[in-house]
């Protein structure tokens, strides 16, 4: 019986995530258009009047899970359009349920069709990562880097055996502090505050860079592989 349900629940989720797929790819055109710049996607977004938020928070879904567009434009967006308390919630909302369907789609799918979209040497120096006794920690240090690939960790994280409510705390906990200063630069933008702005994207660009440069160097400090 529980097989049964796994069995369906499999089937549901493979179904609701290549759905998810085709829509996109359909409509990709459209949603880059839309997300080319923060009055279009304001505008959009206010267009769909009380469902704004749900759409949203839909494109922080597709974008955290699926899209390949920077995820730093929907969050600056959330700034811009609602403002702090607000921006942050539907943004952290999106992150959260995109990055559940990313890591549930890994866990419940399985390994081998999330290893066929890396590289094998890519799995190589993830999956020493996993094994190791700090996997926790060391997931906790990769989220809190900026420039690294943080989609494709959760989709990896999927394939660990690490607890969902450990996973999931340790994502909102490390990628809170840059959702908000995203949301708060994408605020003082739609209040008109530049000094504000430039100051907040001089620090996120130099600290994304850093994490560029760097990254290859914190990968392989936790794996005995070269990371590439």
């Amino acid at each position: 019986m529980v097989r049964k349900r796994f069995i369906s629940l499999k089937i549901l989720l493979m179904l609701f995530v290549v759905g998810l797929i085709v829509l996109t790819i359909k409509y990709l055109p459209n949603i880059i258009k839309v997300t080319s710049s923060l009055d279009k996607f304001r505008d959009y977004v206010n267009s769909m009047e009380e469902l704004g938020s749900v759409f949203f928070i839909i494109f922080q879904i597709l974008q955290t899970a699926i899209l390949p567009i920077p995820g730093e434009v929907i969050q600056v967006a959330g700034g811009y359009i609602y403002g702090v308390p607000l921006g942050l919630l539907y943004t952290v909302v999106g992150t959260i349920l995109g990055s559940m369907i990313a890591f549930y789609f890994t866990r419940i799918i399985g390994s081998s069709f999330v290893e066929k979209l890396v590289k094998k040497k890519k799995a190589k120096w993830v999956t020493d990562m996993m094994d190791s006794k700090k996997f926790t920690i060391t997931l906790s240090i990769l989220f809190l880097i900026p420039g690294l690939p943080k989609d494709f960790f959760i989709y990896m994280a999927g394939l660990s055996p690490i607890k969902p409510i450990k996973f999931f705390t340790i994502l909102l906990l490390t990628r809170l502090p840059w959702l908000l200063i995203s949301v708060i630069v994408g605020a003082n933008m739609r209040r008109g505050n530049y000094n504000s702005v430039i100051i907040l994207a001089l620090i996120a660009s130099v600290l994304f860079l850093l994490g560029m440069i760097n990254k290859n160097k914190i990968i392989n400090k936790f794996s005995q592989y070269k990371a590439i």
